[in-house]
């Protein structure tokens, strides 16, 4: 797989981030991934580059970009009890900072430069995303459904996305929700606004996991729904996706 250092120029200034894809050349869809709440950083370079390895550009961009280049925060190489609170610390304010208006804002952006580049092609993307970054994804899913054909969030705050605005989609979708994400109340009414809006979906719960089962390097780390979660992934892609 290849790696490039991005810079994607927003509303706001310029988001630097990566890109994996496949080596040898050639166009191939193009898949938006965001990043949890901790950001860039080697376990999320791994998750793109498995991806590419199946035949996907992946974008990864800084959405913490206006507080400054990756790393915006100094991480230790293991997130476990000891380190959190002090990581969540630092991370809060940049996730209460990054708004709505924001999200939408640079959206449009990473939309736009995947929709550029001369490695990716033609036609919708799919959007992926981790932890807040799930939330992320569905959000610009959402306000832009004539550019994205998928949209997965895992471990993901999608609750916070009303019926009026899953109403719009038009994306299949998946959520893999952790044990304790959502209240079975939330979780059911989620799946009817699902169901209402007349959409290909699935939202399930992975057995046995916390949130965050999908990154390694943090005490939630679980190999099963990692494992789970390309299972379902990969699937929705190829169906979605149009190859070159």
């Amino acid at each position: 797989m290849s790696i490039k250092t991005v810079h994607v120029p927003t509303a706001d200034g310029v988001a630097d981030g990566f890109a994996a894809l496949p080596e040898g050349g050639g166009r191939h869809p193009g898949v938006l991934m965001y990043a949890d709440g901790f950001g860039i950083r080697p376990v999320v370079r791994e998750l793109a580059e498995e991806l590419a390895g199946h035949g996907y550009y992946v974008l990864v961009p800084n959405y913490f970009y206006r507080h400054g280049p990756t790393p915006v925060v100094e991480l230790p190489a293991y997130i476990g009890a000891e380190t959190r609170p002090a990581v969540f610390a630092q991370v809060m304010p940049l996730i209460k900072a990054h708004t709505t208006d924001r999200v939408l804002s640079d959206a449009e952006a990473y939309l736009r430069y995947l929709a550029a580049r001369p490695e990716v092609a033609a036609g919708p993307v799919a959007v992926t995303g981790y932890c807040v970054g799930g939330l992320l994804a569905l959000r610009t899913a959402v306000a832009h459904p004539d550019q994205v054909a998928a949209v997965a969030a895992f471990h993901a705050p999608v609750g916070a996305v009303g019926p009026d605005d899953l109403a719009r989609l038009t994306a299949e979708v998946h959520f893999g929700h952790a044990e304790g994400d959502m209240t079975p109340d939330a979780l059911a009414e989620l799946d009817r606004n699902l169901a209402a809006a007349g959409i290909a979906s699935t939202s399930e719960v992975y057995p046995g996991t916390v949130h965050g089962f999908t990154m390694s390097d943090t005490d939630a780390f679980d190999p099963a729904g990692l494992r789970r979660h390309w299972t379902r992934l990969l699937p929705l892609l190829a169906r979605t996706l149009r190859t070159p």
